[in-house]
């Protein structure tokens, strides 16, 4: 199979899969898993959607620093040195962890202050994780030719989709059971953020010794002095280069509507996923189903990215067989529409875990789908010369997109109660329409 450059040595097999599972992990602790371990340990709604939602900030701002990753060193000692201070941090994190009492814990009124150093360690991790997809995303194009690069492309989302499962559905699980065995929270995630510390320090041995090293990786100054197509670009030229595309990007035709259209489009989830999981562990008098830690493993983390997962397969095929102006409208419908089942088990607090899976399937499967329109559009938009950098600042305004109404969730929720919450969550579908009114596209676009 020949899919690698000729510079490399190992074959993709080797390293794609894993590559893409650790590019997961670290996303899915830091803005999924600890939302439910700070629920857990008693820290209020609103710190810890506020204090949870700001470490999306490393994924908004890392356009701004992606060429120093290129200029300093190789994309391979990237991957590697962020994967051993990933691994470390995790550790630092367990040990940091605070052991409120239990009556602390009850109240679910824990003091931010309590938890100052696990998050400081959490944002450590994010900064690390977001430089780790800088590295490793121009690793896999440095590392593959083309035809590798499009005959893989497969098999690093689904590894990435596993990373989450992973992350979300089986650490969670694990978690919950520790709970239940020792009847003691702090301890079971102190064991729990071991467990990953362990698994990806693994996972970083392994790739110190079978990723490969392409003679094409190299920082950019060291290109130059090779002469590798850069006569005349220094690393000046590199951030003029790079200040180029940051204007024209802003000089787009209707690029106003454009970012508009990315910040709020999925302005319901983004108010909704920061609160789904303290809904489904909230015992049933604060509104709440109540449910146990693995369970919430099960229904959101397992059985709800599976549905996600199955809904943005679906949504590729249509608008492969459409085109993206023909499925845009029922994938915006497909991502607002669903958030009525949380109304329904806001008002309901159904005690049958059956019924909270289906709907939790049902909402991430209709998610999964509309989110397929918004990764089109911005590919949509970026086209052109700076494909590429436009793309990537297309990712920091999705980030974006989910960091600021995350923030809030929490305060608006104890404020609202989880009923009045979800209500607003669907009035806030009509912004998700209005998003969609304003924007056009090709009617060609994005059929096969």
């Amino acid at each position: 199979m020949e899919v690698l450059k000729k510079d490399s040595a190992a074959n993709p097999w080797l390293w794609v899969p894993t590559l893409y599972f650790a590019e997961g992990i670290p996303y899915f602790i830091v803005n999924v898993i600890s939302v439910i371990m700070f629920k857990n340990m008693g820290l209020g709604n609103g710190d810890i959607a506020m204090y949870t939602g700001m470490l999306y900030l490393p994924w908004v701002v890392k356009p701004l620093w992606s060429p120093f990753v290129d200029i300093i060193r190789t994309r391979r000692w990237w991957i590697v040195t962020m994967q051993i201070l990933i691994s470390a941090a995790f550790a630092l994190a367990a040990f940091a962890l605070p052991h409120p009492s239990e009556e602390v814990i009850l109240s679910g009124r824990a003091p931010v202050s309590m938890f100052a150093v696990t998050l400081v360690i959490f944002w450590v991790t994010a900064f690390a994780s977001a430089t780790h997809d800088i590295a490793a995303d121009g690793y896999y194009m440095l590392a593959l030719d083309t035809k590798g690069q499009s005959l893989f492309v497969g098999i690093r989302s689904t590894f990435y989709r596993l990373s989450s499962i992973f992350g979300q559905g089986v650490l969670v699980v694990v978690a919950g059971l520790l709970e239940s065995r020792l009847g003691d929270i702090p301890r079971a995630w102190f064991i729990t953020l071991v467990l990953c510390s362990l698994i990806f320090g693994a996972i970083t041995i392994y790739h110190t010794f079978f990723l490969p090293r392409p003679q094409s990786d190299m920082p950019a100054s060291r290109r130059l002095r090779a002469g590798q197509g850069m006569d005349s670009k220094t690393s000046v030229s590199i951030f003029k280069e790079f200040g180029r595309t940051f204007a024209t990007f802003f000089r787009k035709k209707d690029v106003v509507i454009a970012m508009l259209f990315m910040l709020l489009y999925r302005l319901p989830e983004a108010f909704l996923v920061k609160m789904l999981n303290p809904f489904l562990l909230d015992p049933v008098e604060r509104g709440g189903l109540g449910l146990s830690t693995e369970a919430v493993g099960l229904a959101y983390g397992t059985v709800g990215v599976t549905a996600l997962t199955v809904g943005g397969i679906l949504g590729g095929l249509a608008a492969a067989k459409w085109g993206l102006k023909k499925v845009l409208w029922p994938m915006a419908l497909s991502i607002a529409l669903p958030c009525f089942v949380f109304v329904y088990l806001g008002s309901v607090q159904p005690d049958s875990l059956w019924t909270v899976n289906i709907c939790v399937a049902l909402d991430q499967f209709g998610y999964g789908f509309g989110f397929t329109a918004y990764m089109l559009y911005m590919m949509y938009f970026s086209d052109g010369e700076y494909k590429t950098a436009h793309y990537s600042l297309c990712t920091a305004f999705m980030a974006l997109s989910m960091m600021i109404p995350g923030m809030l969730a929490g305060y608006l929720q104890e404020w609202l109660g989880y009923r009045d919450f979800f209500w607003m969550v669907i009035v806030c579908c009509l912004v998700t329409f209005g998003a969609t009114f304003m924007i056009r596209v090709d009617p060609d676009y994005g059929k096969e």
